[in-house]
Order: structure tokens, then sequence, then C-alpha cells
């Protein structure tokens, strides 16, 4: 039965695990052990007997991992993701609170776009502020304590396939050659996935891969938090494309063990806050003055930079001959501007897909079609969301979308009526937080709300 983009995003939403086991195969293989391969580990061990995570980072490890080089870079978890963490592990706040992560109720962050202070949404969703190595961390120990969730520190080389779908994982542990069987295999192995390479090599068709060229250059830097319990532990600060600043936003996080951790973001050839004293100097000479007052901390260590230069996706769904019991996930499948702050929520919301699916009882001896229309969904809510704005940057040169001209007039209507109207403001909110599908934006009710709002405000 055919559902709308909108109910589907709803129903992912609503997605819990089931109260019971029910096993629908034997042996899963997830190669990839970042947040998007756990997430999926532990889907998998609703439904199967045994699941293998194959990394070649060492599970115990802990601090920023080699498999994860942006690890250094300060990550947001959206509301949609918490929501899906939550459901997926009862009790991951406070778990993650009692770790050091701050929570950040609406009346508690800032949201500044092009200097301008936004207005509180009430009721909103609340944030969890934390370090990358925190929260993967907390998913990784919850995922390993599943009885039936193992690891393999390997590097895996490639796929073993029958004449209608995968069986197996090829890797090499120690230097010695080994096959990982499996009754169902993910792919988690993010940006740089070689599964198009696995499949040409076992006589499948590789998916298209579509880029964005957007050059994002990005560097953080951590700073001592002397006050235990910030009254703005959130504070996001954009500017518009096009405008007379160099540097296109930052952002401050109240993050573990008494720190901020400060980003600041530029595209093309402007890289702001590669130094100390650059960083600082920016934060407080071109941004509001919470951003300023972290700057005025003692920095942790040095500037941490890091250079996004697309975003891409590769259309899984698209192939007409697909190989049973393999599907792909998280960055694997598509990886968006870091800006936004989708990666690790789009990474749930792919779970929630394998688990709506697998709770179907599908024919593993089929392609997983289901699964892939539901990912669908997912990614291009996403990537609409990310890549909209995108096309907004004068150094962007498409490809635009059909109707791009009156789409991008209509979301700047939008967005500038967010600073001023509760009502937007809420609505913008909960679609850029995953929580509900683009489309809900994509209504005569909303543009008309926004155009009244810019009115008043001029």
């Amino acid at each position: 039965m055919f559902l709308s983009p909108a109910r589907v995003f709803a129903a992912l939403n609503e997605v819990r695990p089931p109260d019971q086991a029910s096993p629908v195969m034997g042996r899963a293989v997830v190669v990839g052990g970042s947040v998007a391969g756990l997430l999926a580990a532990r889907v998998l061990s609703d439904h199967a007997e045994r699941v293998v995570i194959i990394d070649r980072d060492d599970p115990r490890a802990t601090g920023v991992r080699p498999g994860v080089p942006q690890g250094t870079q300060l990550h947001a978890l959206l509301p949609g993701g918490l929501l899906q963490l939550e459901r997926l592990f009862p009790g991951f706040r406070e778990q993650a609170v009692a770790r050091g992560a701050v929570e950040a109720p609406p009346e508690a962050r800032r949201n500044y776009l092009d200097g301008r202070l936004k207005v509180v949404v009430p009721g909103d969703a609340d944030s969890l502020s934390g370090s990358r190595p925190l929260l993967e961390g907390l998913i990784r120990q919850q995922v390993l304590r599943l009885p039936n969730v193992t690891t393999v520190t390997a590097r895996a080389t490639g796929l073993v396939c029958d004449s209608t779908g995968v069986t197996g994982v090829r890797c090499d542990v120690d230097g010695m050659p080994g096959i990982e069987s499996g009754d169902f295999v993910v792919d988690a192995m993010g940006r740089s996935s070689r599964l198009s390479d696995w499949l040409e090599r076992a006589g499948w068709a590789p998916p298209t891969t579509r880029r964005m060229t957007v050059h994002l250059n990005y560097a953080t830097a951590v700073f001592r938090r002397p006050a235990p319990n910030p009254e703005f532990p959130v504070v996001l600060a954009l500017h518009s494309p096009g405008g007379p600043s160099d540097v296109a936003g930052a952002a401050s996080f109240a993050i573990e063990d008494g720190r901020w951790m400060a980003m600041m973001a530029g595209y093309g050839d402007n890289r702001p806050g590669r130094t100390a004293d650059d960083f600082v100097r920016r934060l407080r000479d071109q941004f509001p003055p919470e951003l300023g007052d972290v700057a005025g901390n003692e920095m942790l260590g040095d500037v941490q930079t890091y250079r996004h230069a697309d975003s891409r996706r590769r259309d899984f769904h698209a192939l007409r001959r697909f190989p049973a019991r393999l599907v792909s996930v998280g960055d694997a499948v598509a990886s968006f501007n870091p800006v936004y702050g989708q990666g690790m929520t789009a990474a749930a919301m792919h779970a929630a897909c394998l688990s709506m699916y697998l709770r179907s009882r599908p024919d593993l001896g089929a392609p997983a079609r289901r699964f892939l229309a539901l990912q669908k969904v997912v990614v291009e809510a996403a990537w609409s969301t990310s890549t909209s704005a995108d096309l907004a940057l004068p150094h962007v040169g498409g490809p635009y979308p059909r109707g791009y001209r009156i789409s991008s007039w209509i979301s700047r209507q939008i967005v500038t009526a967010t600073v001023t109207d509760v009502t937007v403001a809420r609505r913008f909110n909960q679609v850029v937080s995953m929580r509900e599908h683009p489309s809900s934006l994509a209504t005569p009710g909303v543009l008309l709300a926004a155009l009244r709002a810019n009115l008043r405000a001029r």
C-alpha cells in the first residue's frame, strides 16, 4: 500500500523496538562500527540469533577513534535523533547526563540569524549537548552489552555472493584472510564505503552516486567552562549566504568535563579560525556576545580543522537489480553538509527503517525493496533540507532542481519568519530536527503565516 512521504516519516518517528525478540535470521553481519553500524546492530539484535560487527578500530578504545576523522569536531544530536536513541536504549538521556552531557531546553538555547536573536519556541523538544566520543561511546557500550552481539577487529575486503544475493563478508584479520558468513549484511562503512566496488566485482551494478560540491571548511576549539550550569549551553549563529561575512556560522555547546566546544565554518577559500588567535578574535568580533564569552575562557589544546568537499548520496533504491540480504545505512548511503547536524539523526532514522522492515518478517531471499523505499524517504528529506540551503551559496553551481527559483524564495520567507514568529519557527524546528517531513512546510498556511510575520517585522 502506498503511503505519502509525510506518513512514512510519521510512522518512522513512532517506531519502537519489539517487546520481545522475533528472530527472522540466524546470523547478521554489520560492516563498520560507528554510530550507523552500532544502531543497525541494535535493531538486528531483536531479529537475529547473532550479530557480528566488523570494524578496523578496537571496540574497547575510548576517545576519538581513527575511523572517525571528524570526531574532534562539534557534533549535534538533533531532537529527532535523541528520540530514536531513547527508544532503542531506554534511559539514554539520563545516562548521557550522568557522564557529563548537558540538557538544553528551548529557553536555554540561543539561536541567531544574521545577528538577530530568534524567538524561543515554548514546548519545543530538548537538546542534548555532548562530544561525539561521549555520545558514540555510550551507544557502543549499550550495544556491546547485548548478549547476541559480538565484534571482530578486522578489515573488510569484499562480499561473498551466490546467484541471488550476499552470503557473507570477506575480511582480513591480522594479515590472514577469512570470511564472516551471514544471512543478512549491513554496509555501515561511511562516506568512503567500498560497497560500490564490491558490487561491481561480484557482478552487480553499482548505484549512481550524486554529489553536490560545497567546499566547507570548519574548525573546532575546546575551552574551559568555569560555570557548571551555564545559562545558555547551546548557542547557534548563522549568516545568510551572500552576506558580507566570510564566516558561514559559529556555534558553542557545553560538553562534558567542564568544557565548551566551539565551531566556526566558512566556504570555498574562506578558512576562518585556523589559528587560536584568529578563532578567538572572530568569535568575539563577528558573533553575538554569548560566543565571545566562550572565547574569553582558556583554550584547551589546539584548533582542530576539517574539510568537507561535497555532499553525496548513493541511490541504491534506483537499482533495477540488487542483491538480496544486503542493505546500506548512514553516511554510506548519504552524507550531508555537516553544518546542519543531520548525520547521527539520519543514522538513527535509517535504523528505524530497518526495524520497520524486519518487523514485517520479510522474505530475505528477495532484495530488501521495502527497506530501500522507506530509507529513500529519509534520504530525500535530509537531502532536500541541506542541499536547498547549499544551493543558495554563491560558489555552489547546482545542479538546481526543477522549480528551484520559486522554492528558494519560499524557503527564504520561511527562514526569515522563524526569527519572529513562534508558529512558523515551531514547524520549521520540527522539520530541521527530522521529526516531521519537509512537505509539512510546503503548505499555503505556513507560507501565508511567514509572509505576514515578515511584513510585521518590516
